[in-house]
C-alpha cells in the first residue's frame, strides 16, 4: 500500500492521507450497527411522512373512502369492497395504516419546525450572552435558568391553554418551551471559542462584533447544536404527542400519533387494543431512532468521546 511522509518521519496510509472530513464522519458514525439501523429506520420513517399521500393505502380523512359500517376492524380484516386493513381501522372506520402514516407527517413536521425555529431563537441569545458579558450576560441566563427549572410540559399546557388548539400554537408553544435548552448549549460553546487566539486576532484586525460572532464562532459552535437538536427534535415530536393526547394539542381534523393513541385508548378496555397501541409503537420507534442517532452523532461530533 502506498504512503506518504509526516513532517515526523513516519508513514500514514495514502487512503487514510486522503480522507476527507465527511468520510472520516461517516466511518465513525458506521461504527455503531444499531446506530446505522436506527438511521435507516429513521429515513424511512421521514420517506413515508413525506410521501404520504402516495404511499398510504386510503386517505383517513376523505369521508367519501372512510365508512362508518368498517369501524372497528382487527387486522388483517377486510372491508365490504375487499380492502384490506392491514393494521385494523379506528372507531371511525378509518385505516389504521394510513392513519398513522399521515400521523407521522404532523408529528415530524411540528416536531422538526419548532426545534428549527427555537435552536434558532436560542442560537442567537446563547451567542448574545457569552459575547457581551457582564450584566447582558447575567440577565439572560438568569431568564435561562428560570425558564430551565419548570417543566417544558407545564409551560405548554400553559401557552396552549391562552392560544388554543392549532398547529401554529403548538409549535410556538414548543418553540417557547424549548429555546433555553440551545440557548445555554451555545453559550457554553461560544464562551469557549471567545478565549480563543483567532478571536482575539479578528478583533484586533477591526473586524465587527456581528462578523466575529457569526462568521468565526458560531461555525465551531454547530457541532454541540446539531446533537442538542437531533434529541431535541425527538423531545419536541414527544411533547406534542403528550399535548395531543391530553386534548389540548392539534385538532381533531390534524390528528397527530398523540391524537391517534388518545382516539384509541378509550377502547384498551373492551380488547381492541390496535387502535392505541399501534400508533403506539410507530410513535415510540421514531422516538427511539432519533434518539440513537443523536446519541451516535454526540459520540462522534465531540473528540473527547471518541475512542
Amino acid at each position: 500500500m502506498a504512503s506518504t511522509e509526516t513532517p515526523a518521519g513516519g508513514a500514514v496510509p495514502a487512503r487514510r492521507a486522503a480522507d476527507t472530513p465527511f468520510r472520516r464522519f461517516l466511518s465513525d458514525f458506521t461504527d455503531s450497527r444499531l446506530a446505522v439501523l436506527a438511521a435507516v429506520l429513521l429515513v424511512i420513517i421521514i420517506f413515508l411522512a413525506v410521501f404520504a399521500p402516495w404511499i398510504a393505502p386510503q386517505d383517513p380523512y376523505d369521508l367519501a373512502v372512510v365508512s362508518i359500517f368498517d369501524a372497528r376492524l382487527p387486522p388483517g380484516s377486510q372491508s365490504m369492497d375487499g380492502v384490506t386493513f392491514w393494521l385494523g381501522t379506528d372507531g371511525a372506520g378509518r385505516d389504521l395504516l394510513s392513519a398513522i402514516i399521515y400521523g407521522l407527517r404532523i408529528s415530524l413536521s411540528v416536531g422538526v419546525a419548532s426545534a428549527i425555529i427555537a435552536l434558532t431563537v436560542g442560537m442567537i441569545v446563547g451567542l448574545l450572552a457569552a459575547y457581551a458579558g457582564g450584566r447582558t450576560e447575567g440577565l439572560i441566563m438568569r431568564i435561562v435558568d428560570i425558564q430551565l427549572s419548570l417543566p417544558a410540559v407545564l409551560i405548554a399546557l400553559i401557552l396552549l391553554a391562552i392560544l388554543g388548539k392549532g398547529i401554529d400554537k403548538i409549535i410556538i408553544a414548543l418553540v417557547i418551551a424549548q429555546w433555553a435548552y440551545y440557548a445555554r448549549t451555545v453559550r457554553a460553546s461560544a464562551l469557549v471559542e471567545r478565549r480563543r487566539e483567532y478571536v482575539e486576532a479578528a478583533a484586533c484586525l477591526g473586524l465587527s462584533h456581528a462578523r466575529i460572532v457569526f462568521r468565526h464562532i458560531l461555525p465551531n459552535c454547530i457541532a454541540p447544536l446539531i446533537v442538542v437538536g437531533t434529541v431535541q427534535t425527538a423531545h419536541a415530536i414527544a411533547l406534542e404527542a403528550t399535548l395531543s393526547f391530553l386534548g389540548v394539542g392539534l385538532p381533531q381534523t390534524e390528528p397527530s400519533l398523540g391524537l391517534l393513541i388518545s382516539n384509541g385508548f378509550e377502547y384498551m378496555l373492551s380488547g381492541k387494543y390496535w387502535i392505541a397501541v399501534f400508533p403506539g409503537v410507530a410513535l415510540l420507534i421514531t422516538i427511539v431512532t432519533i434518539n440513537i442517532v443523536g446519541d451516535q452523532l454526540r459520540d462522534v461530533l465531540n473528540p473527547r468521546l471518541q475512542k
